[in-house]
């Protein structure tokens, strides 16, 4: 990845409170709900989201060891709020794409400069167990 070290804490403590206020609605932009897989709580994490046939695709700018990926994929899912409304989605798949073919060509374009080439589908028709409660933080 073309990210610095320091940008993942920054993005987490500033930049996502910021998107936080406004990713809910905006076009390719959802907050991600996912529990903590060890401490139980519930988190909000701003994306850039992208609807696809079946549910929705996820960029992974820090790629699948971030902490909120893993917690999503050991719950098999979690919420997505986008567009002023909320989907459970489920059947997480991580793969790699180096030519980024499902994103639109300027989303491309901007994902292969930061060399991000991994991603993650949520299933809309696959519902996971449990509901989720109300964020509590975000991650």
């Amino acid at each position: 990845m073309g990210f610095p070290r320091w940008m993942p804490a920054f993005n987490r403590k500033v930049t996502n409170r910021i998107t936080g206020l406004f990713a809910s609605r905006a076009p390719h932009f959802g907050v991600i709900v996912h529990r903590g897989a060890r401490s139980g709580l519930t988190y909000r994490t701003p994306v850039n989201v992208f609807e696809v046939p079946g549910g929705y695709l996820v960029a992974l700018i820090y790629g699948s060891g971030a902490e909120w990926v893993k917690n999503v994929v050991a719950a098999n899912g979690c919420e997505l709020v986008t567009r002023g409304k909320t989907v459970r989605l489920g059947s997480p798949r991580l793969f790699r794409d180096d030519r980024r073919a499902r994103m639109p060509i300027p989303v491309r374009v901007i994902l292969r400069l930061a060399r991000v080439s991994e991603f993650l589908e949520l299933d809309a028709s696959a519902v996971p167990q449990g509901p989720v409660e109300d964020a509590r933080a975000v991650s």
